[in-house]
């Protein structure tokens, strides 16, 4: 009897710890939700009231004066573009340095390389260019200039799960008078399906969090959420109420495709860091 007291016990305070450490990381979470629906007055107030009435004054403004639908938009645009443009590329990269070894270790490690270099270093050459081009304030100058970053890392994660497929499956395929094209995306992709939706997910990510890029290549037509976000510390203080609503509004759509691939993104990821 006494050692099952004492197993309730350590579970009883195991749960307490968890619980506390669950609500220390979604307290920021909570209080901004909290700020979202209170009035400038009640936002600044010190000491801060926990309970008042709510307004969606914040949200009006937002969408209404702010035009934070255009800037929902824009990001939406640009994360679906790098999304689709650099998931394929990266999958026939991946495969490449993978099965053919393609640019042998060289070219595997320049790839990886580019990782390691900050975005600052980067982003004043690339908007000179841009620049020049009239690629400034267009969807495809950032989606390019994201791709830069997102890529590689999109590659070394692909190469991963191709690593943890066996070839003899291609060999197999191959045998039956398969082309390496129509093994790769017949056979091959389909069971790459977890990986594949993990550098969708993953890409999206990235991009729609980019704030660097966007900062100096989007204008007012291709203006980002992280951009519109960071133009509301103004010279009068920061609206604090109304970052607070954008801020909400940023990370619903994370929230949402979390809930709807989590089975892929689990799976991905597994499979990835076991096989690969």
């Amino acid at each position: 009897m006494g050692l099952k007291q004492n197993k309730t016990v350590s579970n009883i305070f195991t749960y307490i710890i968890l619980t506390a450490a669950s609500l220390l990381i979604l307290l920021p979470v909570l209080w901004v939700i909290r700020t979202s629906f209170a009035s400038e007055l009640i936002a600044y107030e010190i000491p801060p009231k926990l309970f008042f009435v709510p307004t969606l004054k914040n949200y009006i403004e937002l969408f209404g004066r702010l035009g934070f639908g255009s800037f929902l938009k824009n990001s939406l645009i640009i994360a679906l573009g790098c999304t689709v443009v650099s998931v394929p590329i990266a999958a026939l990269g991946g495969f490449a340095f993978t099965r053919y070894r393609t640019g042998g270790t060289t070219l595997k490690f320049s790839v990886l390389a580019t990782q390691m270099l900050p975005g600052i270093i980067l982003v004043l050459p690339i908007f000179v260019i841009f620049n020049t081009i009239h690629f400034t304030n267009t969807y495809t100058g950032i989606i390019l200039a994201t791709l830069s970053f997102n890529l590689p890392f999109l590659v070394w994660l692909l190469m991963g799960f191709f690593e943890g497929i066996p070839k003899d499956i291609e060999d197999a395929a191959a045998v039956d008078g398969a082309t390496p094209w129509s093994t790769f995306f017949r056979i091959v992709l389909p069971i790459t399906v977890p990986g594949i939706m993990s550098a969708s997910i993953l890409s999206f990510i990235l991009s729609w969090n980019e704030f660097l890029f966007a900062l100096l290549l989007t204008g007012n037509n291709t203006k980002t959420i992280t951009v519109s976000l960071s133009a509301m510390v103004t010279h009068r203080g920061t609206l604090i109420g109304i970052l607070s609503a954008g801020t909400i509004i940023a990370i619903i759509p994370m929230i949402l495709l979390s809930i709807f691939v989590k089975k892929y993104l689990i799976e991905g990821l597994t499979f990835g860091a076991v096989k690969g």
